[in-house]
């Protein structure tokens, strides 16, 4: 039997993993959809959609799956365009909620993908996937002008807290608060800090290194 999965789609960091597993030999293949797709012109025109059907598909026939052996698809909206392809060509299919073995593999993918690309891996236990938003979005703007093109800047959200007021300042830590500096991730030791507050749907306060 085959899975098809996705994982990520919900996180503001990076972009969306699609995986598929054969359950009975433990084959297994994933690929990403890019950030590109995320961009607001194309996230608009849902073209996400149909490079996670082209994934879905190359996959398919790399390994030879028969149009007679059963495929379970992940039930949400990343795959809609899949399942059209999968019921004009005649393939077995059906959409359920996916479980194992699939999940803990796309999963674990994705969490791989996202610390490439910088995400501290404290940020991955806070809760399940989706990551939460405002958290991510505080360590997006600890260092906006490189990480801003990490995100899904087409989202409503993103967009609607892309240029948020940032104050900066300095300050001194003088409490043992065993602080982590979000730009470079080395711990902050009591002495002098620098401040970055802004507000999305709270005030938030980031402390970072002077010097980063």
């Amino acid at each position: 039997m085959i899975q098809i999965d996705d994982a990520g789609s919900g996180s503001l960091v990076g972009g969306t993993c699609i995986g598929i597993i054969r359950i009975e030999t433990d084959e297994y293949h994933y690929d990403i959809i890019p950030l590109d797709y995320y961009t607001e012109e194309k996230f608009n025109k849902k073209q996400y959609l149909n490079k996670a059907t082209e994934i879905a598909i190359r996959f398919l026939k790399e390994m030879k799956v028969d149009k007679s052996e059963e495929i379970n698809v992940c039930r949400g909206y990343m795959f809609d365009n899949l399942r059209e392809y999968l019921k004009t060509n005649g393939y077995n299919y059906k959409s359920v909620k996916i479980l194992n073995p699939l999940q803990d593999k796309i999963e674990k993918s994705f969490e791989k993908y996202a610390l490439s690309l910088g995400l501290p891996k404290r940020f991955l236990c806070y809760t399940k996937y989706p990551f939460h938003f405002h958290k991510l979005l505080r360590w997006v703007y600890a260092d906006y002008d490189n990480r801003y093109k990490l995100c899904k800047t087409g989202w409503k959200s993103f967009i609607k807290y892309s240029s948020l007021k940032i104050e900066e300042s300095y300050s001194i830590l003088d409490k043992e608060k065993n602080y982590c500096c979000p730009r470079c991730g080395k711990k902050i030791d009591l002495g002098p800090v620098k401040v970055i507050k802004f507000i999305s749907n709270h005030l938030n306060t980031i402390y970072l290194h002077v010097n980063c």
